[in-house]
């Protein structure tokens, strides 16, 4: 049986799984943890360390059609000024739980559109954000600019705050795509950008682009990536486009006839891989690829790379906390959420609340489960002995579970003295092979394709 025809009776070209950026996933979050549960995990965090912290800002000017993230339309600055107030208040709460000398190994100010914000509100919530954790040393802040919005101003204002990793969207190049999608972003007005944030020193940059687009064929997707290589990013994203317009009411707007097929999807996928590979880039995971010397391929390297939320990561800390409208939280006892509307998220805040409303507090086999599936994430195997060291879980128990999948999935899998491990062949169904490991009922939660 050749390749193609084994993942198609694996099912990578029609089943829906997870993108496990957390396990559970968030449609297993309850109601259960709340603001007092947020707030006691917050006082959990040891004196002297360092954690990642996550500032959401859920407004944009326009509207994407193909994003299906928790965002907002504003024409004016006051809902964002408000917004920003409240963000204040709430990082001022978190100080009234945090022990003294907590560090920030990462910032990240993502939306939305964070570099909606004036120069004076990106001042100001800076400022609020370091009065309460400074940067450790070789702490990295990072903000997501959409090259539609931003100018020199603003730019200013984030380079003196101290940011030193700029992330861009840029989807994709060809106009067509681009007036489908709802996302007009010219080259000229992306390489601009980049050149305005790389002439005030910020030289880590990032890019997402996606695969699977309306219209998107195999020449489109190749003059895209070439031009996206032409802009050098450290690193870059390729996401496979999600299409739920069931779930996310300005898809709607974008023509379902015009989106390729799974076996097209997973063409338009190797062809921007090859070009990446080509120009020397590292494959990190299942979907990024970063230059050698950035620290995405250096935590590959060295067996330390992770996944979280904002997708593969080189951060170490134990506590990534989010704030703002929507956002989340991962502590070593569980996960918590913001509230995702924002009148709700900031009458909480302004009440003197925290504005969590559901979350997962860890039990059972979620971590030992977590840990299977992140290393296959991101190292494509997973150790039997560090498994056996860190979990309460027998030999028999363990192989039981790692027999399953290698029975399921053949030679797309390799059992061997080592543990488990997904041979390069087999990396395409990587997140079905994780969902062998994942004991929550995935058939009510809406996940995107495989592929």
């Amino acid at each position: 049986m050749d390749t193609e025809s084994q993942l198609t009776r694996l099912g990578l070209f029609d089943a829906r799984v997870p993108r496990y950026t957390s396990y559970p996933t968030a449609p297993h979050f309850n109601a259960t943890t709340g603001p007092a549960q947020f707030a006691e995990w917050i006082e959990k965090i040891p004196a002297g360390s360092e954690i990642s912290l996550y500032l959401h800002v859920p407004f944009c000017r326009r509207l994407c059609w193909f994003c299906a993230c928790r965002t907002q339309g504003t024409t004016s600055d006051a809902p964002v000024r408000a917004y920003v107030e409240t963000l204040k208040a709430e990082l001022a709460l978190f100080a009234r739980h945090l022990a003294p000398g907590v560090r920030l190994s990462r910032l990240h100010w993502g939306g939305g559109t964070p570099t909606l914000m004036d120069a004076d509100m990106i001042a100001e919530l800076a400022e609020a954000v370091f009065a309460v954790t400074p940067m450790a040393e070789g702490g990295e802040f990072s903000v997501e600019i959409d090259p539609n919005e931003i100018d020199d101003t603003r730019l200013d204002a984030l380079a003196a705050a101290g940011m030193n990793r700029a992330s861009i969207g840029v989807q994709d190049f060809d106009p067509e795509i681009q007036q489908t999608i709802g996302r007009e972003q010219s080259y000229d007005i992306t390489r601009a950008a980049v050149d305005m944030i790389r002439a005030r020193g910020v030289h880590s940059l990032n890019a997402d682009i996606l695969f699977g687009l309306p219209h998107q064929n195999p020449e489109r997707i190749a003059d895209s990536v070439q031009k996206l290589l032409s802009l050098s990013p450290d690193r870059v994203a390729l996401y496979g486009y999600a299409h739920v317009p069931w779930m996310s009411r300005r898809q709607q707007m974008i023509p379902s006839d015009a989106m390729p097929t799974p076996q097209e999807r997973l063409k338009l996928f190797e062809v921007a891989r090859e070009l990446f590979l080509w120009d020397g880039y590292v494959e990190v995971g299942i979907d990024h690829f970063a230059r050698p010397d950035d620290g995405l391929a250096r935590a590959l390297a060295n067996g330390t790379l992770r996944r979280n939320f904002q997708g593969y990561t080189d951060d170490q800390a134990q506590a990534l906390v989010g704030l703002g409208a929507s956002s989340i939280s991962r502590f070593p006892q569980g996960y918590a959420q913001n509230a995702p509307a924002t009148g709700d998220y900031t009458r909480s805040i302004r009440d003197g609340q925290f504005a969590t409303r559901k979350g997962h507090t860890f039990a059972g086999e979620d971590l030992l489960r977590a840990r299977i599936i992140e290393a296959l994430m991101c190292d494509f195997r997973v150790s039997r002995a560090e498994l056996l060291d860190r979990f309460a879980i027998s030999e028999a128990a363990l192989e039981a579970m790692f027999r399953a999948a290698a029975d399921h999935f053949g030679d797309m899998v390799r059992l061997d003295d080592f543990g488990l491990a997904i041979p390069e062949r087999g990396r395409p169904l990587t997140r079905i092979i994780a969902r062998m490991f994942d004991a929550y009922d995935l058939s009510k939660a809406g996940h995107s394709s495989a592929i």
